[in-house]
């Protein structure tokens, strides 16, 4: 039987909803979520839909230890791209690895289970599951941010992450504490992505 719903659910969930905002990396700081939080962050993407069961993304936690590794995989990204980089911009890009407490890359397989299963069904379970991690997040008190970039179809970095042929680097997911925020823009209105088929302007 279904479960009762509770009558303060729909208040609780759309303030939360409401309240995530994207928090830049560069404005997230220690302290990030330990272990206990981390764990209730991750496990709240295992309720993302996911058709067929066929569990089609995954998390790589990019730790402390691996943060200068990773910075030498964005600075010679950006060389394969840009052979006339400076060594300024070089050291921007290995700067980008050192953001946020928390560091996670989301990867998606293209081809894992059934076949028939299209990648569009796959990056929108992949999406909620991000955006679950984010909500939980987000009531635990923490900022969190979605970040991509050219690196991430880069050679080096699937070969530094060992990415098998399917896999694509979707975006990277910074968590940490807010050490400051911009104000949150206006949310679109129903009215902007809602449309009734049949209907005439």
């Amino acid at each position: 039987m279904p479960h009762a719903p509770r009558t303060d659910w729909p208040q609780v969930v759309g303030e939360l909803i409401q309240a995530r905002q994207t928090i830049l990396p560069r404005r997230l700081v220690a302290p990030g979520p330990d272990q206990e939080q981390f764990h209730a962050m991750l496990e709240a993407a295992s309720a993302a839909p996911d058709h067929g069961q066929l569990l089609p993304w995954r998390f790589v936690l990019v730790p402390e230890a691996q943060r200068a590794a990773l910075a030498e995989v964005f600075a010679q990204a950006l060389t394969e791209r840009d052979a006339l980089a400076t060594d300024e911009q070089r050291e921007q890009a290995r700067e980008k690895a050192f953001r946020a407490p928390r560091l996670l890359l989301l990867v998606v397989d293209a081809a894992c289970g059934d076949s028939e299963v299209d990648l569009s069904e796959r990056l929108l379970s992949a999406g909620a599951a991000v955006q679950n991690v984010m909500l939980v997040a987000t009531a635990l008190g923490f900022g969190s941010a979605l970040t991509s970039g050219k690196a991430l179809k880069s050679d080096t970095l699937r070969r530094a992450l060992a990415l098998r042929e399917p896999e694509q680097a979707v975006c990277f997911l910074s968590i940490g504490t807010v050490a400051s925020r911009q104000p949150v823009p206006p949310r679109p209105a129903v009215a902007d992505y809602l449309s009734t088929w049949g209907s005439h302007p």
